[in-house]
């Protein structure tokens, strides 16, 4: 599922329940962090695994995503099957 914005974001994930939710941190009206800390307080979504994906890379860039609530904090241009593999353990996890 994709959602074009962090309202929506919110609304299709209490639907769709995902297991996994790569966001954008830079959404536009609220930011990926926002979003973050948002589905981690909902009950329907306080378990999924969160993957920050932004266009920035410094540690202080990647301590607020952890802080929201992010397992993982990748960097644009992200190689994509970093995180297809990625996506793939977590799934192989959340599965065994």
């Amino acid at each position: 599922q994709c959602a074009p914005d962090g309202e929506a974001a919110l609304t299709t994930a209490q639907g769709f329940l995902p297991d996994i939710v790569v966001l954008d941190i830079g959404l536009p009206g609220m930011s990926g962090h926002e979003l973050a800390r948002r589905l981690r307080a909902l009950p329907k979504t306080a378990h999924a695994v969160l993957v920050a994906l932004s266009g920035f890379g410094a540690p202080e860039d990647r301590a607020r995503s952890r802080e929201a609530g992010c397992k993982r904090h990748f960097v644009k241009p992200v190689n994509p099957e970093t995180l297809i593999d990625f996506v793939r353990d977590i799934a192989a996890r959340l599965t065994s």
